[in-house]
């Protein structure tokens, strides 16, 4: 009876505290404190639209075999992903602990003893007891943190699944950049022929007296620039072909890319709301979840204010009773409440509270920094993809007329019309335009790839 008065007590003095510390039982709700974050919340509530190129499949916006087979070995090999995934079934082995934080715990402690006395004959006691204790949640201690493992499991979820979409990337990104080393090197020695037939016929301009020694020895020295162009190009290569080694996790080896790209590319559709392409991106979710984990984070170190109460329980079979020992033992049960009120923690309980508030303002600087950051990253890859096909086009035009250009100071040096520099200037200039264009062609690619990933893309 007196048990219950104390439980009915305590339970009074909760409720009451209670209605000064509502707060600490409400869920997270993404703060509306600027127009940013208005502007997300709303784009949140729309519906998501299926077609807009960040929604796509990866499997929809690559489609060259061989590199959906190096995508999909990535993806089931690589050791940063496979460490994500781990992280999340970290993250759902915690969250379920800390569910099952609400029920009682029951633990089970047999003990037995024996003790004689001035040669008297050995009594024995034993005791086989169960205990079982629950803390009963009044000011959402358990509750706060149960909500806080489910937004950190959510959290390690939205990394996975950024680390899924920068490995696709990546591997998208090495692949392209490996064909256009293949195209330069496949470029830079068909022109070393060409050069190399050059100095063979200024040579025979020279025995015929049209050039002179200078014209021999410089279109010599042109010829082994390009000679050693050849070998950067082949030390970038063979690092390209590591780092590929690098994402599928396999040993190194060179990687037979000889693919054009040229690439069919999907129609890229944006959806009427920038905001909700942001908002789709799992680095910004990630952020979110974040700000959520330090939200409940305070209303943890909020509730450390309030009053713990405890209910335990312990029963069993015993044959100690008292001060006598009884054969055959009986049963017994004993029940206890105890309410634990915080009144001077040497200032741990306030430290912590300030320190969760500052942190959880960090995790919203970091949340609308995320957002901001999205936003950059969109822009930045949908300007350099338009501007590369801009100036794939220009380009394109300007190597014909340096093609010409080289057909006819070659013509024109034949007939004594033209000097050697010209030859020479001609070729350079077209070595130099053909080598931009491909690194043009990569540069488009490598914006299609950031603007995929930069909408969300990589599901």
């Amino acid at each position: 009876m007196k048990i219950r008065n104390i439980t009915c007590g305590v339970l009074a003095v909760g409720l009451t505290a209670s209605m000064s510390s509502c707060h600490i039982y409400k869920k997270y709700q993404t703060p509306q404190t600027s127009a940013l974050t208005r502007a997300y919340v709303e784009a949140r509530q729309q519906p998501t639209d299926s077609a807009a190129f960040g929604n796509l499949l990866w499997e929809n916006v690559f489609t060259d075999p061989l590199l959906v087979d190096f995508i999909n070995r990535a993806l089931e090999n690589n050791k940063d992903l496979n460490n994500a995934r781990l992280n999340v079934d970290i993250a759902h082995a915690q969250m379920k602990g800390a569910r099952l934080s609400y029920l009682p715990s029951v633990a089970l402690a047999p003990n037995g003893a024996g003790a004689s006395y001035a040669g008297s004959d050995i009594n024995w006691t034993y005791q086989l007891p169960a205990q079982v204790s629950w803390e009963i949640d009044i000011f959402g201690k358990t509750l706060n943190r149960k909500r806080n493992a489910e937004a950190a499991y959510r959290m390690s979820e939205e990394y996975a699944r950024a680390t899924r979409s920068q490995i696709i990337s990546a591997v998208a990104y090495t692949y392209y950049a490996i064909a256009a080393v293949n195209s330069q090197l496949e470029l830079s020695r068909s022109t070393a022929i060409s050069w190399g037939e050059s100095v063979e016929v200024m040579k025979n301009l020279k025995l015929a007296g049209r050039v002179n020694e200078a014209a021999v020895v410089q279109s010599t020295a042109q010829y082994y620039s390009i000679c050693a162009s050849i070998t950067d190009l082949e030390v970038q290569l063979d690092q390209l072909n590591n780092t590929m080694s690098l994402l599928l996790n396999e040993l190194p080896q060179n990687w037979n890319i000889k693919t054009t790209l040229n690439f069919d590319r999907p129609q890229i559709v944006r959806t009427a709301i920038p905001m909700a392409e942001l908002a789709s991106r799992p680095d910004v979710a990630a952020a979110e979840q974040a700000l959520a984990v330090a939200y409940y984070a305070t209303n943890s170190a909020r509730a450390a204010f309030y009053p713990g109460l405890s209910i335990t329980a312990n029963g069993g079979f015993t044959n100690l009773l008292g001060s006598f020992v009884k054969n055959p033992g009986d049963w017994f049960y004993q029940l206890a409440g105890s309410l634990a009120i915080p009144l001077f923690s040497r200032g741990q309980n306030i430290a912590g509270l300030e320190a969760a508030k500052a942190q959880q303002k960090q995790a919203l600087n970091n949340f609308e920094y995320a957002l901001l950051n999205a936003s950059a990253e969109v822009s930045d890859a949908l300007t350099v993809y338009e501007k590369s096909e801009e100036k794939e086009r220009l380009l394109v035009e300007q190597v014909k007329n340096l093609e010409k250009s080289v057909e006819y100071t070659q013509d024109l040096l034949q007939y004594s019309t033209g000097t050697y520099l010209e030859v020479l200037t001609a070729q350079q200039s077209l070595l130099g335009a053909q080598t931009a264009y491909i690194s043009t062609r990569l540069s488009q690619a490598r914006a299609f790839i950031n603007l995929y990933q930069a909408l969300g893309g990589g599901r």
